[in-house]
């Protein structure tokens, strides 16, 4: 059976996603945890896919056409949004935030 939704990354979430497990990586001097984190984000993604839009939207403080969604990680939290355009829809995944950041004046 076909995933009835695309799942597409932005580029700013590979940004967000390098600068984590970079620091993880090289700062913190614990690799282990920088791929356990990769692979977790990974997983949660691909099993949300199929129901990406069953769970309660994250109430943003701006006005926005699609709104977004929130996947818990670890001390982390991905931020995707559903794009129905013509017959497609598509999981957009865009942010890859730690837990402490300012989130309102990120997203």
């Amino acid at each position: 059976m076909d995933n009835e939704y695309e799942l597409r990354y932005l580029p700013l979430f590979y940004e967000d996603m390098y600068e984590k497990v970079t620091y993880i990586r090289e700062k913190l001097l614990n690799p282990e945890a920088a791929d356990d984190l990769i692979d977790a984000v990974e997983k949660a993604i691909l099993e949300r896919l199929p129901n990406c839009e069953s769970f309660e939207p994250y109430h943003s403080v701006k006005e926005r056409e699609n709104p977004y969604y929130r996947i818990y990680v670890k001390n982390f939290t991905v931020y995707y949004v559903v794009i129905h355009m013509d017959d497609r829809k598509i999981m957009e995944v865009r942010r890859f935030l730690y837990n402490r950041q300012d989130r309102d004046r990120i997203i």
